[in-house]
């Protein structure tokens, strides 16, 4: 924990103020005079947010820094994760090196937080998490990092897996994961049992892949609120994707809504430009929390994304239609607040005593931020400098 002293900053572009950290947190906002030996930085009248959360991404998977990946296949859902799972060791995908160039690229970009979803496969066992955790451990003073055992290639269709994810939890996983219950295990009642009687042992909460659309994922999605009632994990399950919220049914698309309220169920977003996606400002409407994220950047199922919350903000808004400032704020939220809502990030903010974790953006307004996606001029962790002019002060391997 450090301490610091940042002038001339604007705390969520309004009026420009120091900002004094000690010991990790913030300790006041107003005007000050360092303290002997306190480090001291410039806001140069910066806008500062919080440090910005990626709540949905793929650390293991990502070429960054690699030979360029010829993709040459079909952009069919299962023909890509049994391709990834069958020739990625091939190809020269190492979970731990790629994590990292991974996870740097976040921080340098502002990121505080991540959620990684990372494969586990009868294939690969539990390397790929070994792999991530030995990222989070040689980043901790960077970025954290929480990790979702996440059964990429199915439960029920994959015998073996459900003690690997029981091992992974065990071992320290914060997150169990599930995947299209019906579109890859054709068993939504098999898997659903299978994932929320893990939870409930472990007490972890669950974050689900849901890709199917339409009526398919409106039907799964009953079949997880069901769930929740039943084993009283209310505030404890996220919806990835969600896409059957986008689908082109107003009063259905209502009800799911109002359940997922009810349920207090979180739903994170990506912006998928190809498929239709939840309207965030309906489900901000309805007081559902909503996060974002990059998902899987530049690897073997396309050739997209960057390692940067800013940039993933604007697909965001773009997909969603999103044109005024107000609109444009509420998505820089998505992509900070709204991700530490998500993963119940204690201490997140620019309140005094809140952890010193932040990101200084250009612009003049919060929706210029959005737009601009400049280099942040300097990124926060625990009240050390992490980051300055998008470089972090660690090299990607």
């Amino acid at each position: 924990m450090h301490d610091l002293l940042l002038r001339n900053a604007r705390p969520m572009a309004g009026e420009s103020c120091d900002i004094l950290i000690r010991h990790g947190k913030i300790a006041g906002l107003g005007s000050y005079r360092p303290e002997d030996g306190m480090a001291v930085e410039d806001g140069n009248g910066a806008i500062v947010v919080p440090g910005l959360i990626d709540a949905h991404t793929h650390l293991d998977k990502t070429t960054w820094g690699m030979p360029w990946h010829v993709n040459d296949r079909p952009a069919i859902l299962q023909g890509r994760i049994d391709f990834e799972r069958e020739n990625r060791q091939e190809i020269g995908i190492d979970a731990h090196r790629q994590s990292m160039r991974h996870a740097i690229g976040l921080a340098a970009n502002g990121a505080s937080h991540i959620r990684s979803h990372v494969d586990i496969d009868t294939r690969h066992g539990l390397s790929l998490v070994e792999g991530v955790w030995r990222t989070r451990d040689a980043l901790r003073d960077i970025i954290d990092i929480e990790i979702v055992a996440f059964p990429q290639s199915g439960v029920m269709v994959m015998p073996g897996t459900v003690d690997l994810l029981d091992e992974a939890l065990r071992q320290g996983c914060e997150v169990l994961g599930g995947i299209d219950p019906c579109g890859i295990d054709r068993d939504p009642k098999g898997q659903l049992d299978i994932l929320f009687a893990l939870a409930v042992r472990h007490g972890v909460p669950i974050d689900i892949h849901l890709h199917e659309a339409a009526d398919l994922g409106a039907f799964t999605m009953e079949l997880i609120f069901e769930r929740i009632r039943a084993n009283g994990m209310e505030g404890k399950v996220a919806i990835s994707h969600a896409f059957a919220l986008g689908m082109n049914d107003y009063v259905r698309v209502g009800k799911l809504i109002e359940e997922i309220a009810r349920l207090d169920v979180a739903i994170l977003t990506t912006g998928a430009p190809s498929v239709n996606v939840p309207s965030i400002m309906r489900l901000k409407e309805a007081g559902v929390r909503v996060g974002g994220g990059c998902d899987g950047i530049r690897d073997t199922w396309g050739p997209w994304g960057q390692p940067d919350m800013l940039d993933r903000a604007k697909v965001i808004g773009m997909k969603n239609g999103l044109r005024t400032d107000q609109e444009l704020a509420h998505v820089l939220n998505v992509v900070s607040k709204g991700g530490a809502d998500v993963m119940r990030i204690d201490g997140y903010g620019l309140d005094v005593g809140c952890n010193a974790d932040f990101t200084l953006l250009t612009g003049e307004t919060l929706a210029h931020a959005v737009v601009d996606t400049a280099p942040r001029p300097l990124v926060v962790k625990n009240g050390r400098v992490v980051a300055r002019k998008g470089k972090a002060i660690v090299e990607m391997p």
